[in-house]
């Protein structure tokens, strides 16, 4: 069953049809005449027209970061950069261990009961 909201009333009333509930919510069920514009209709250019040279904002740095990563020291991937990524790791943790440490403490202060009062 189809609804369509009545003009006299302003309530809802039942439609026979889906087109009835439509069309008497001032929607016009029309196709367009013309096809829409295209959004990219913006000339491109052919890859060989860009040459053979790429240009970038600064300095590759991935060959100096795949040395980096590439020793085998036997540290982890995630602080091979030295005191930095230390820095960031153990402030990691120690906020991790400390969010846990406190919902655990909320939970147990929910679980206790209320004391009456």
């Amino acid at each position: 069953m189809y609804y369509k909201v009545s003009g006299v009333t302003g309530k809802l009333t039942g439609a026979t049809s889906f087109f009835g509930a439509v069309m008497s919510a001032g929607l016009k069920a029309t196709v367009p005449s013309q096809a829409p514009a295209m959004i990219f209709a913006v000339p491109t250019k052919v890859v060989s027209e860009t040459g053979s040279v790429a240009h970038y904002m600064g300095i590759n740095k991935v060959p100096e970061l795949q040395k980096i990563f590439q020793k085998t020291d036997g540290a982890p991937v995630h602080l091979k950069r030295g005191v930095m990524d230390k820095m960031l790791y153990r402030t990691t943790m120690g906020l991790t261990i400390g969010g846990t440490l406190y919902c655990l403490m909320a939970l147990y202060i929910a679980a206790q009961p209320r004391k009456p009062q």
